[in-house]
Order: structure tokens, then sequence, then C-alpha cells
């Protein structure tokens, strides 16, 4: 059984992908790895694992479900992992079993070639999984779990290159989608990101030994210099303190995934050269410029609308106030979720701030709307502590597409603004208004002065605009129509 409960304020977020950390050429490589790990648990709460390498006692892992500080900051559980070569990942399953996964699962996964032993973590989703998957079984594969990364370890045994970095090269020119991969030898530390650079991966200096993480927090965390960014379609090997280079895929231009920067990121992180905070920061300011309304007190959601809250009230010269409390050591829900638990909805993680909030006109900044559920109960908390009126910003477009690239997206027919206009959706929320920042307005929030370039888009915004820069083949096959050209 799973050792954690969704809660209703959970179910109406996008999913953070999963976090991947690697380290080599420092002692007791895992317990760094354990840290690096903790720093990502935004990523992926559902479990994690950790595959360390020992010259003596050869490969040795640890796949725990719940927190990283449940389960690797235990000594006994620590011990198992010796060596200076060490790979983690954190997991929310984006594809594979949802809600109730097994231990097999769980990342890393490893397999055992004649040219040695290799343990890989994976961040994204292979749009061609299902089809990989039909194929190699009907070769012979025999598969451990159902996840869509295991793909990667059977592609690599039926690779006939000498070493198992040429392997992973082969492996990885026969996927399609999103990946950022550390993977692991008994020698090698590798990195690799997919051609259009969706996920993010960074490296770090450590003493005499490097890192590989998804964000630099992760860095910050264990004390290392950030280095640089991984390419997009990058491949670095590290071995004996060396950092080799190398471009396997055809050359592509990068895509990024702009909800790194609205959403899934630490505040902390720097992504593309850019501090997180300042680009929420800054959405804040353009909404404040394209959605102006007139109002007594700017309020965040808590705790990713903050940032952008920041930016609306200092554009606007509205006052900044914490309308909405969280309460930071609630979690997951602790007890069974009954039907009165339920109707509780979001209490159990927000409270509003009544003193504040009775007599004014609020500007609720939330990041994204998603079926809308959470934003209708915010929406009455507020009416019920007394306010006036009830006006939401949203710091991103509206959310229309579901993502196929590592993100838990509702089907698209879950999703409120793909059945709905701006108006339709204010007024089933009941809110006074409702505005997004455009597409144009969040561009310009992450330093592209000109906005969106329609004909050759700077990220992969395809949650937004409908166009996916790699062409989701099995959800084709299962029937999903595309957005047609324009």
């Amino acid at each position: 059984m799973r050792p954690f409960l969704s809660h209703p304020f959970d179910d109406d977020k996008l999913k953070e992908e999963c976090g991947i950390f690697g380290v080599i050429g420092v002692a007791d490589a895992a317990n760094f790895v354990a840290l690096g790990l903790h720093a990502l648990q935004h990523r992926g709460q559902e479990a994690g694992g950790i595959v360390s390498y020992d010259p003596v006692e050869g490969f040795n892992n640890a796949k725990r479900f719940g927190y990283v500080r449940d389960n690797f900051t235990k000594a006994d559980v620590m011990a198992t992992l010796p060596g200076s070569l060490a790979i983690g990942h954190v997991r929310y399953s984006t594809a594979g079993t949802k809600g109730a996964t097994a231990i097999r699962d769980v990342q890393p996964f490893f397999g055992e070639f004649a040219i040695g032993g290799c343990a890989i973590a994976h961040n994204g989703n292979l749009t061609n999984a299902a089809q990989l998957r039909k194929e190699l079984i009907g070769r012979g594969a025999i598969f451990q779990s159902s996840s869509d990364s295991e793909c990667i370890i059977h592609l690599m045994a039926r690779s006939m290159q000498k070493t198992l970095s040429e392997r992973i090269k082969d492996a990885l020119r026969a996927v399609e989608g999103a990946f950022s991969v550390v993977a692991m030898t008994r020698t090698k530390l590798i990195g690799v990101r997919d051609p259009l650079g969706v996920r993010p991966l960074v490296l770090g200096k450590i003493g005499d030994g490097y890192a590989l993480s998804s964000e630099t927090c992760a860095l910050d965390i264990i004390g290392a210099e950030f280095v640089r960014e991984i390419a997009p379609g990058e491949m670095v090997v590290i071995e004996n303190g060396t950092v080799t280079s190398s471009h396997p895929f055809a050359p592509a231009k990068g895509r990024f995934c702009i909800f790194e920067h609205v959403y899934f990121s630490r505040p902390d992180s720097i992504l593309g050269g850019r501090s997180v905070y300042e680009t929420r920061r800054q959405i804040g300011v353009e909404l404040a410029r394209e959605a102006p309304v007139e109002a007594d007190l700017v309020c965040p959601v808590p705790d990713s609308g903050t940032p952008a809250a920041i930016g609306f009230a200092a554009e606007s010269g509205i006052p900044f106030g914490m309308g909405i409390i969280r309460n930071q050591y609630m979690g997951r829900t602790f007890i069974e979720p009954t039907e009165q638990i339920r109707n509780m909805g979001v209490r159990l993680k927000l409270n509003v701030n009544r003193a504040l909030i009775k007599g004014k006109r609020v500007i609720l900044v939330d990041d994204s709307v998603v079926r809308g559920t959470t934003s209708r109960k915010i929406k009455d908390m507020i009416l019920d502590a007394g306010a006036a009126e009830v006006h939401f910003r949203i710091a991103s477009p509206p959310t229309a597409w579901p993502c196929f690239y590592g993100v838990d997206t509702p089907e698209r027919a879950k999703l409120l603004a793909a059945t709905m206009s701006e108006e339709e959706m204010r007024d089933w929320i009941g809110v006074d208004s409702l505005k997004f920042v455009s597409l144009d307005g969040l561009y310009r929030a992450v330093g592209e002065a000109q906005g969106r370039d329609p004909k050759a888009p700077q990220y992969c915004d395809a949650c937004f605009s409908g166009q996916y820069p790699v062409a989701p083949s099995d959800q084709i096959a299962q029937g999903f129509e595309m957005k047609a050209a324009e």
C-alpha cells in the first residue's frame, strides 16, 4: 500500500515530473545523492531510489515509497549504499501505473550486461514507449516494471556497441519524447538531454568530484559549484575527474519546457541563466500591465503564486498581503479521507486570514488553472471571510492541452480551458473577473523581449498552444487528435 493519500488540493495541480541526481568522486556518494534528492522532493513525492557502486561490494540499491527524509536519512539504509559513485531518482508517476505504484516501478533501473552493470534514472516521458515496448516484447524482452523508462535498459541490451556509453547513445537514438537521463557504470557518471532539451539537467563541481542534477537548488544543498547546464542533445561522461562531451543526436533547436519557469522548478533555482523567482515575479508584472483591476489587496495562492503576486503588487501599486495562510506541516492527508474530510477540501491546507480580507476587494494570484475545482473552493473561502470582491489573475496562459513529455496532466476533456472560454471559466468559478497572462506576456517574462515567435517557438508550450514539438505517436495511435495547423 502507498504510505500517503492524495489530498483534494493536490488533485487540481499539474504534478511535477521527476527529479534526478548523481555524484562521482566523493566519499559516501549516496549521502550526497540523498541530500540532492531531498532538495528535488518537489518534483516527485511518491517514491525514491538510490544506486551506488563500490569496487569491493559492487552495485547496491535501495528503493522506498514516500519522502526522502523518511527513508534516506536512516544510517542502516545508507550503510547499504557504499562507494564514491551514486545516482538517485524521486518519482511522481507520469507513465506506467498511476496511484498504485509497485516497488519495481521505482527508479533508478539497473541492468547487468555482458560488458558490465549500468543504472539509469530518467526524467521525462517517452512518447513512443508503447510501440517500443510491444516491439521489444515481441523480440523476447521481459519487462519487470510498467515504466516507460525501462525501455532504455532493454534497448541497451540489444545494442552491439562495445561500451555502455555507446549503448546508451544507441538506446536514446531510438526513443522519442523528452528525456533527461543520469546513468552510471562502474567508473562513469553519465548525463544526457534529449535533442530539444525539454527537461532540465545541470552540471556541478564538488571538491575533486562532479554532480549532475535536475536543478541548481540541489547543487546548493551539497555545497557544489554550478558549472553549466547540459546542452540540448548533449551527452557528458565523467570519469577520473574528467568531463567529456559529445552530441550524439541530429542538431535541433532547443524547446525547453516553459512550465518549468511557471511552476515546476523551485524559485531558488536558475534556469537558462535566469532566476526562477525573478521570472515568476516578472510574470506578475506582465499580468498587472495586461489585466489591471481596481482592488484593495493582492494575495497569492501559496506557495507557487507568491512571486507573481509580489510582481503584480509592485507594478500595480496595490498593497501585497498574505490573505491565505498555508499549513506548512500538512504534507499529504494523514488520515483516511472520509466524505467529511473530503468536504473540508482545501481547508486542511489553506486558511484565510480573515482580519486582512474582510471588506476588501481582493486580487488572488495563482500559477495555473487546471480543473478549476480548487479555484472555486478558494473563492468560496475568501467570500466566506467577508471579501467584497474576488478577482483571479493567473500566472500562466490557459492550460488547454495535455502534456506528453513528463507531466501528469488530465485528459483534455477534464481541462477547464479546453471546454470553456475565459468568460465561461470566470462564471463557472464564480469570481468578479478572471484573467490569464498572455502567451506573449509569459515569453516576455522569461526574457524574450519580442514575445513568442509563432513560426519557431523558443520554448515547449504545448500545454498552452497545442503545438507539440514531438508528435506523441503513442497517443495519436490511441485516437488523440492534434490541433489543426493554423
